[in-house]
């Protein structure tokens, strides 16, 4: 029976990891991947204490931190399902199951993505998921945001003292974004609206050229050094459909305390409802999380 049991191994569950091991709890961290998110970085350029770096390095530095801290981590395993039981829980992974008296779920959200040629290959080389990581690379160069909702909209918004020009790239007629932003964004004499346009292609050898769309039965090309895909993104929840309240957008429901619907159950991170996607801010509730989850344990 272990005291707490962390799912995911992103920033949000090895900040969570380095202070179950300081406080010297008999604990498990459960993940597919080491790192979570951070794979999939470019520069990195926001986070406290780190001038520079970039996806990789910081996901070497992470993983430094853990094997001194002893984070006793199991990559590699998927959790298929959660069930409470008297005096905790029972987790079921691909490769057996455990039982612990507290868990912190810390499973990440992914980018959605349009699925198009070339935007795997051009991913980190043009193409990002992310506007306030990656915006600042593209300083004084022209970028196309794809999406029509409020995370297209605020991404224009942050690029607007950054980018020399900005395409807003909408497969609808309309945006489905708060009123006071689409006001905002499409007023500006640098962002050029372009709506229902399905974009079908990212163009370039080693970096981003362009972009190719279909408009009006007409396909066209735009060219520009930035692609900003911004449709949204999924947590990682499925599983714990059923298990804890999720909102509207399968994140699971906390309060300022980490606390999910379940007692003994906290979250952190992008899985979360706080619905912000920055690694401080996962970083902060990671932390948060643990610290509940000692001062849950001395209470049960």
């Amino acid at each position: 029976m272990y005291e707490t049991i962390i799912i995911g191994a992103g920033i949000a569950g090895l900040t969570a990891g380095i202070y179950a091991a300081r406080k010297k709890m008999n604990f498990l961290c459960l993940t597919k991947q080491f790192g979570g998110q951070t794979l999939e970085s470019g520069e990195i350029l926001n986070y406290p204490g780190i001038v520079e770096t970039n996806g990789f390095e910081f996901n070497e530095i992470m993983r430094k931190q853990s094997e001194f801290n002893k984070i006793p981590i199991q990559e590699g395993e998927d959790v298929r399902h959660i069930e409470k039981r008297t005096g905790g829980f029972r987790v079921v992974s691909d490769r057996g199951e455990y039982h612990t008296k507290s868990i912190i779920l810390t499973t990440g959200a992914r980018a959605k993505r349009l699925d198009i040629p070339g935007e795997s290959r051009l991913a980190n080389r043009g193409v990002s998921y992310c506007a306030i990581c990656d915006g600042p690379l593209f300083a004084g160069k022209e970028v196309a945001v794809i999406g029509g909702g409020n995370s297209a909209l605020e991404a224009a918004d942050y690029l607007m003292q950054i980018a020399r020009r900005i395409y807003l790239v909408n497969i609808d007629r309309q945006f489905m974004a708060h009123e006071y932003l689409i006001d905002m964004i499409t007023g500006q004499e640098k962002v050029k609206v372009i709506t229902e346009a399905n974009t079908t292609a990212i163009l370039g050898e080693r970096s981003v050229e362009g972009i190719e769309y279909e408009q009006y039965g007409e396909k066209k090309m735009l060219s520009v050094q930035g692609v900003f895909v911004e449709i949204g993104r999924s947590p990682n929840t499925e599983f714990l459909r059923g298990f804890v309240d999720l909102d509207i957008h399968d994140h699971v429901l906390i309060d300022c305390n980490t606390r999910t619907s379940v007692e003994g159950v906290f979250a952190a991170g992008d899985c979360s409802s706080i619905h912000e996607y920055q690694y401080t801010i996962a970083a902060g509730q990671g932390c948060t999380a643990l610290l509940k989850v000692a001062k849950y344990l001395q209470e049960i």
